[in-house]
């Protein structure tokens, strides 16, 4: 397994919607090969090619026979499983950044526009952090 050196070499291994979906299909649950490319419908090329990529990331690992997340593995699903959730927010996001640039918002009033618009508690705490 080689140590990934910089953000941008873990983003561009699951950078694909292909290899992302690979990596979502193994997250929840150890999955063994022939379940994976069944539900991933992925051609034999594409699943090893990005299962090979998961590997040497670290992020991935065969175990009895199934492929499970390494600890290194669940941070980065946790990670982009946020990204989703942000981006099932974005307008929400988007009206607070709005909102934002066109008056100061006392800092109260900011909190209470975040909790009457973001029901996900990971995006307001996040959001929250730029109080």
């Amino acid at each position: 397994m080689t140590k990934p050196h910089v953000v941008a070499d873990v983003l561009r291994v699951i950078s694909d919607e292909k290899a992302l979906e690979l990596f979502r299909a193994i997250g929840p649950a150890n999955v063994d090969s022939a379940s994976l490319r069944r539900k991933t419908k992925l051609t034999r090329k594409q699943y090893y090619s990005r299962l090979l990529r998961m590997t040497r990331s670290g992020l991935v690992k065969r175990k009895n026979g199934k492929y499970v997340l390494t600890a290194f593995g669940k941070v980065v699903y946790d990670a982009q499983n946020t990204i989703q959730n942000a981006i099932r927010n974005y307008w929400e996001i988007s009206t607070i950044d709005s909102l934002e640039m066109f008056n100061e918002l006392p800092k109260e009033d900011r909190q209470k526009l975040i909790d009457a618009l973001i029901q996900n508690p990971e995006i307001k705490q996040i959001l929250a952090k730029g109080l």
